[in-house]
């Protein structure tokens, strides 16, 4: 799972997947709901070239920028071999799991 914080944008967060160059389970946290649903769900299996050349530069009225822009940039970011800083843990359970004994 990767996390991504925006700036500039109204979403607070972006989540998702990646397999065999495409995008999974992507969830925005904050911004417009049915827009972002939308974006969701069209975007479900896209590959991540493709996602990146259709959203990047995208601006949200007045803003230089958008959340599609934002998830366009992250992308970027990960298909440029930049992606683990942006790779979520596995979390208190995934390590207490991994330090046990048994």
């Amino acid at each position: 799972m990767y996390t991504f914080t925006p700036s500039g944008v109204c979403a607070k967060q972006i989540r998702f997947n990646i397999t065999d160059g495409r995008i999974h389970d992507l969830k925005f946290e904050g911004g417009c709901p049915g827009s972002l649903t939308a974006i969701t769900r069209l975007l479900e299996g896209q590959e991540i070239d493709t996602v990146i050349q259709s959203l990047k530069g995208l601006p949200c009225g007045k803003k230089n920028t958008s959340c599609p822009d934002q998830l366009a940039l992250v992308l970027s970011d990960i298909a440029s071999g930049n992606g683990d800083k942006h790779k979520q843990g596995p979390g208190l359970a995934g390590v207490m799991r991994g330090l046990s004994p048994f």
